[in-house]
């Protein structure tokens, strides 16, 4: 099975809006998929139970009670994190990923609570063994704001604990698309293609990383 988890641990990073679409990319491709909410807020959750039967399924997990039972008939699980995870709660959850998502967003305090997370998933055992591979993604950008290349020079300087380059996969814009689709309990892969063109363009280089060896453990 493969399994994606989407961590952060400062709050509206857009970890949700992530696993949401990620599922619903995964599940257009005729993937059985699963959507773990992890998070006692329930946003994913609450999202699944928007849509309609004649969308494409994704199986709702709750992951905030203790333990996850995905099942067997799962291609895809997408795991939405919940914020503020540390320690043994954080070790837990990164045991389930073979790769892991961290949304940034181009404000001075995300980056600075990215270099704090980092520095703590960096420690542990799995990632040092390269059992999970690790990457980030630029979330909610201004196309023409200084801010993008702010926080694009930001990722691009992270590094692994081996000293390598923490791979930065893609820069996703600040849409109002994500928003309308959210609250039909869809991704923005379903809603009218000529409204969303520009944003499918920027998944194309996550999606494509996701999909390669690359984004496998070692």
């Amino acid at each position: 099975m493969r399994s994606i988890l989407v961590l952060n641990s400062k709050g509206g990073s857009g970890k949700t809006t992530l696993a949401t679409n990620l599922a619903v990319f995964y599940a257009l491709r005729r993937q059985s998929v699963a959507l773990v909410d992890c998070d006692p807020q329930a946003s994913s959750y609450d999202w699944l139970q928007e849509r309609t039967e004649l969308r494409s399924a994704i199986k709702p997990v709750v992951g905030w009670e203790g333990r996850v039972r995905i099942g067997n008939d799962v291609d895809v699980a997408i795991i939405d994190a919940p914020a503020a995870v540390h320690g043994k709660a954080l070790a837990e959850l990164v045991k389930r990923a073979q790769t892991v998502l961290m949304p940034v967003l181009p404000t001075a305090l995300d980056m600075r609570a990215a270099l704090r997370f980092h520095k703590e998933i960096s420690d542990l055992s799995r990632v040092h063994n390269r059992q999970v591979k690790i990457a980030t993604v630029a979330n909610r950008v201004r196309e023409i704001s200084p801010s993008r290349w702010e926080l694009e020079d930001f990722l691009r300087a992270m590094k692994l604990p081996d000293g390598r380059r923490l791979p930065f996969i893609a820069c996703l814009r600040n849409s109002q698309n994500y928003v309308r689709a959210a609250a039909r309990g869809l991704g923005i892969a379903e809603i009218a293609p000529s409204a969303v063109a520009h944003d499918l363009e920027l998944w194309r280089p996550l999606l494509r990383w996701l999909n390669g060896k690359h984004s496998l453990p070692d």
